[in-house]
């Protein structure tokens, strides 16, 4: 798929509030850029904006469909200190003005909604309940992340992020992203080798690696690591929401998933067996749960 990426310009926050330069943010833009039904996608920690691409060609003919590079990932820019990466006003900031910018595109009041995978999921839930949001989410859909975030998940994570390994060739790195992404689930040859395409940046010795900022990884080897607590964020939600969870998931409980059903937003939850962190949101059956949802 050949998809142009295009670049928005945007202010950097700081976690010190010492001025930094501003920096670009990477999307997609797929769809009629006039359908005023906008469908936003954030992928997790360390992905890109092309692990939406099979559910953004499904969606395309009924939504606009934008794709996000978090900053540090995919074709965004890095951020100057490592420091910032842990700074979630700063993520907040991105996708307010990522909002603004197209709404101001249109005449009226645009539709949206909120696909997020892991962080980009816990993005949207933050993004839903502010007050002073340029544009009001509608929908949610958070694949495998909820409120309560068990550290033993967070130090697997860490662990694996901030090893920054290279490789000789691109089948080397495709049989190691594949190795650690195990808990994705099934996915075809064809899904595994998009990803890994999208995956790896080029580096000038001919080596390759992930496409990704390793100040992520470093950042997060100098936090204490301990349960995240969000369900008082959660209770504030109010708009309709979807989980999609991996049955074998460490980093989203049952007994976790079974309080969202019942608390804030009353979600509905879609379980998937043989996956564990987290739903990609690429085969034909999680598409077409979410087109159903996002659609309806």
């Amino acid at each position: 798929m050949n998809i142009l990426v295009k670049k928005l310009l945007v202010p950097t926050p700081s976690v010190d509030n010492i001025p930094r330069k501003p920096r670009h943010i990477a999307y997609t833009d797929w769809g009629n850029p006039k359908n005023p039904h906008v469908v936003i996608c954030v992928h997790g920690l360390t992905r890109n904006c092309r692990d939406f691409d099979y559910l953004a060609h499904a969606l395309e003919s009924e939504c606009r469909v934008i794709a996000v590079d978090v900053v540090g990932r995919g074709h965004s820019d890095w951020l100057e200190h490592a420091d910032d990466y842990n700074f979630y006003p700063l993520y907040l900031s991105d996708a307010t003005s990522l909002m603004a910018h197209l709404q101001s595109q249109y005449d009226t009041t645009i539709t949206l909604d909120w696909v997020g995978i892991s962080m980009g999921g816990l993005i949207g839930m933050m993004m839903a309940i502010q007050p002073k949001s340029p544009v009001s989410i509608r929908k949610l859909v958070m694949s495998d992340i909820g409120p309560l975030i068990p550290a033993t998940a967070l130090m697997r994570i860490s662990d694996y992020v901030g090893r920054d390994p290279r490789f000789d060739t691109f089948e080397e790195f495709k049989a190691y992203m594949k190795k650690i992404s195990a808990p994705f689930g099934i996915l075809t040859d064809e899904q595994w080798t998009h990803m890994a395409i999208h995956s790896m940046r080029q580096y000038e010795d001919g080596t390759c690696g992930f496409r990704y900022d390793p100040q992520i990884g470093l950042s997060l080897k100098g936090l204490k690591i301990k349960d995240i607590d969000l369900w008082q964020q959660w209770d504030q939600l109010t708009i309709p929401t979807m989980i999609l969870r991996g049955v074998e998931s460490d980093l989203l409980s049952a007994d976790t998933a079974a309080q969202m059903k019942i608390r804030g937003p009353k979600a509905q939850i879609v379980e998937f067996p043989n996956v564990g962190h987290a739903p990609t949101i690429m085969n034909e059956q999680q598409i077409q749960i979410v087109r159903d949802f996002i659609c309806a």
